[in-house]
């Protein structure tokens, strides 16, 4: 089977995104943390990993196992911090949890001090005013960030391109009428929008995405037009509409790997802002539903605990990480598409 064989170009980025050690190693930081949130159930949960009752194994993390298995009376899920159910299966048996034993949504009810309680070896970065373990909430939290703005930077990217080169490659009344809603819709004030539809329906996940998505394809396409408006008179553009090339032929297959470069540069930086849009809506009560794990509910209940500053911290410290490895990672990036880097 043939191997991948790299351009000499695409070797020369490379070469210049690994020159860029900050970069480099960012980018490995990074996906190591996003790889970790993304098996959290396996880090911090209330059911344990796996356990033994007497002879069979069970896995409760992943499988649904009622109390009567364990000798109680209820049809229901077993629940594992019971000390009567936690007893019995450590008499004939062994648990294995995982290294924090709450989710996102439990509530430690055996603290020794009232809500919010400070970092403890039962409580690593503490708990929340309802009693909720902080370092669950964090790690679940840095997941569903990430992976909200990765899916909004994706879908941004596939919408501001469409639309950028659509303007640029075929100019005129498209490009002018294009132009023109996209200063009168990028004007509209997008925050007060949201705590309007707020108000009429419950904001979700896919909710907040499909609102954001109206707003955020737009910084692409400045950037996609340029290029296309360039790139449309090289010759060979010309040469390929000689040859009977269809329009959408030539934009995608031609001119796009071009207009890619400058597109690939913003992206890390369109994921911060998405992860911070969110965050914000968070903290102003109008992003994701209450209860789910959110850095930007975390930032909200430290200001109003300010007796608790490990709410406020926790969540500074994470989000300072996520978003300073990302932005290092955008100027590596940045330094591998430049071409005056040799």
């Amino acid at each position: 089977m043939r191997g991948t064989t790299l351009t000499p170009i695409q070797r020369r980025r490379l070469r210049n995104f690994r020159r860029n050690r900050r970069g480099f190693w960012s980018l490995w930081i990074f996906l190591a943390l996003f790889g970790l949130a993304l098996v959290a159930e396996l880090i911090a949960n209330d059911k344990p990993l796996m356990l033994s009752y007497k002879g069979d194994l069970y896995f409760p993390v992943v499988e649904y196992i009622a109390e009567e298995e364990f000798g109680g009376f209820m049809p229901t899920e077993a629940d594992y911090r019971d000390p009567f159910i936690r007893d019995e299966i450590e008499a004939n048996g062994w648990i294995l949890w995982p290294p924090i034993r709450f989710s996102y949504d439990t509530i430690n009810y055996n603290l020794d001090v009232p809500s919010p309680a400070p970092p403890s070896a039962v409580n690593w970065l503490g708990t929340d005013d309802q009693g909720r373990d902080v370092a669950a909430r964090v790690i679940y939290g840095f997941r569903i960030s990430v992976l909200f703005g990765l899916t909004l930077t994706i879908l941004s990217c596939i919408v501001g391109v469409i639309v950028g080169a659509l303007q640029g490659y075929y100019g005129g009344k498209v490009d002018l009428l294009g132009q023109r809603f996209i200063e009168v819709w990028s004007g509209l004030p997008v925050l007060y929008l949201l705590i309007i539809l707020s108000s009429i329906v419950q904001p979700n996940f896919w909710w907040l995405l499909g609102i954001m998505l109206l707003f955020s394809w737009m910084g692409l396409v400045d950037v996609v037009r340029a290029e296309f408006l360039r790139a449309r008179n090289f010759e060979y553009v010309k040469a390929a509409r000689a040859l009977g090339l269809d329009n959408r032929k030539i934009m995608f297959r031609h001119i796009l790997p071009n207009a890619m470069v400058a597109t690939l540069t913003f992206l890390p930086f369109i994921l911060t802002g998405a992860i911070t849009g969110l965050t914000s809506l968070d903290f102003l009560g109008f992003g994701l539903p209450s209860g789910s794990p959110s850095l930007g509910e975390l930032i909200a209940q430290g200001k109003a605990n300010l007796h608790a500053p490990w709410l406020g911290i926790s969540a500074f410290v994470s989000l300072s990480i996520m978003l300073t490895l990302l932005v290092f990672v955008g100027e590596a990036v940045r330094d591998a598409f430049d071409p005056r880097k040799n």
